[in-house]
């Protein structure tokens, strides 16, 4: 949609007369189509296609009284289309109406920032936060659009260098969708504040306008994880009195996912992903802020169907289409500590071969030996390259592996073949060449672990 300019400068305009939720602004964002009412024009739906099914971005962007009436025809269009229809990110309950199931996914904490001050006053909690931040010299400053449009601007790089320490730093691959990470769209439309310590940039917080509340959503709420403590609270205060000093009435930060929901397949997802994302941590923290209010989020689909089927389909897209592919993503992310495990599985791999019989498994004790020396190698250049990430040695040990691999094929072909009786022994053989084989593909993979960021990069500098 970036190069669509029509479609997307009408899209701007209805939002600017009916975007009401909070992610509505996102629908600007990469990935997303736009489907335009037949009937008014005057209303439109964003939604990512999975293949199978269409998951809208929030509500309708629509008059309030034609809503339902959109919803309707965009379902129908879905259904013409061949497609299931879920509407992820709604404020509304509209399941009564549109003869559409719902699910309640979180809760999203709100604001009026004219009572931010007030706030402040009675949370001694916060205060103290701030005072860490200011002690520590942290500082925070409103940052001009036209500085975050310039790739080349010195704040712009400074911001870029931040982001990509963040992105790193992550548990998980970046994710698509709602959550993915698009700043320097439509820049002037949006507020850009920067926590900057020791000359450094690292924090920021970047707020997108909710227009038919006049109200904003801190959007990307970002620290360095060295950032002294209280950042966050520092910039979250200092866009609350800048917000309070224009007479906005309304502020989001954003769904909590899972808060608030008792449907037991929600329970379960939160309980079974807590080592991959905290989203109990999430919601205390938000809740530290002192919000207002907290305000339920919901996900519909048709009546007739399945919700686990629903929720599936918005894992999907929020994964971009493919669990293997992100979950592989992932790894890559992670890619120090599925390296540190791989060296630690030579362990007893090694250990092994020291006990495997000669004759049996190996031409001469001194290759068996070789194999010792080359595996012992292995493992503490894994270890190397785990503590600190260094693609030549990436590089270099993706050889290796291969190398490893080739030459267990060979010894396979002119020795071990002919001597391997029964399961265990196959199975054996099989570990020798799978493990080795799926390790040179995994390390050529990660690499160039900074590749995460520099392809997003590139994206948004396009």
């Amino acid at each position: 949609m970036h190069t669509d300019l029509p479609i997307r400068a009408r899209v701007l305009e209805l939002l600017k007369k009916y975007g009401r939720d909070t992610t509505s602004f996102q629908i600007l964002e990469p990935g997303l189509h736009h489907w335009v009412d037949p009937v008014t024009g005057d209303a439109c739906v964003a939604y990512a296609d999975t293949g199978g099914a269409w998951v809208v971005a929030g509500g309708p962007v629509a008059a309030r009284e034609q809503v339902r009436a959109v919803t309707q025809r965009f379902v129908d269009a879905a259904r013409v289309a061949g497609k299931r229809v879920r509407f992820f990110g709604l404020e509304d309950d509209i399941s009564e109406a549109e003869q559409l199931a719902t699910l309640h996914i979180g809760e999203q904490p709100v604001w009026n920032p004219g009572r931010w001050r007030q706030t402040l006053k009675n949370k001694r909690s916060l205060r103290e936060q701030l005072r860490r931040a200011r002690a520590k010299g942290v500082t925070v400053r409103l940052v001009s659009a036209d500085e975050v449009a310039d790739p080349e601007h010195l704040t712009r790089r400074s911001i870029d260098a931040m982001i990509a320490h963040w992105i790193d730093t992550r548990q998980m691959a970046p994710m698509s969708f709602l959550v993915y990470l698009d700043p320097y769209n439509l820049p002037e439309e949006r507020r850009f504040l920067v926590a900057q310590h020791a000359g450094e940039v690292v924090g920021i917080l970047i707020a997108v306008p909710i227009y038919a509340r006049d109200g904003w959503f801190f959007e990307d709420v970002l620290r360095d994880p060295a950032a002294p403590n209280g950042t966050v609270e520092l910039m979250f205060d200092h866009a609350m009195r800048l917000l309070a000093d224009e007479g906005s009435p309304h502020v989001s930060y954003g769904l909590a996912p899972l808060a608030g929901s008792e449907h037991p397949w929600m329970r379960r997802i939160c309980n079974h992903t807590r080592w991959l994302y905290d989203f109990e941590g999430l919601r205390r923290f938000k809740a530290k802020l002192q919000p207002d209010g907290w305000r339920p989020v919901y996900l519909s689909y048709p009546a007739h169907e399945r919700g686990v089927r629903a929720v599936i389909d918005t894992l999907k897209v929020f994964a971009g289409g493919s669990f293997l592919t992100f979950g592989w993503r992932t790894l890559v992310q992670r890619a120090s500590v599925v390296t540190t495990w791989l060296a630690l599985l030579l362990l007893p791999w090694t250990l092994l071969l020291a006990l495997a019989p000669t004759k049996h498994w190996f031409p001469s004790q001194q290759l068996q030996l070789a194999w010792i020396g080359f595996d012992a190698a292995l493992f503490a250049s894994l270890l190397a390259l785990a503590r600190r990430w260094r693609r030549w040695l990436a590089n270099a040990l993706a050889g290796l592996a291969l190398a490893d691999f080739t030459l267990g094929v060979i010894q396979l072909s002119i020795h071990t073949a002919t001597r391997a009786h029964g399961v265990l022994d196959w199975c054996l053989i099989a570990a020798a060449l799978v493990a080795p084989l799926a390790a040179s593909v995994f390390l050529w993979s990660a690499r160039g672990r900074g590749s995460l960021y520099a392809d997003w990069s590139a994206t948004v500098r396009s």
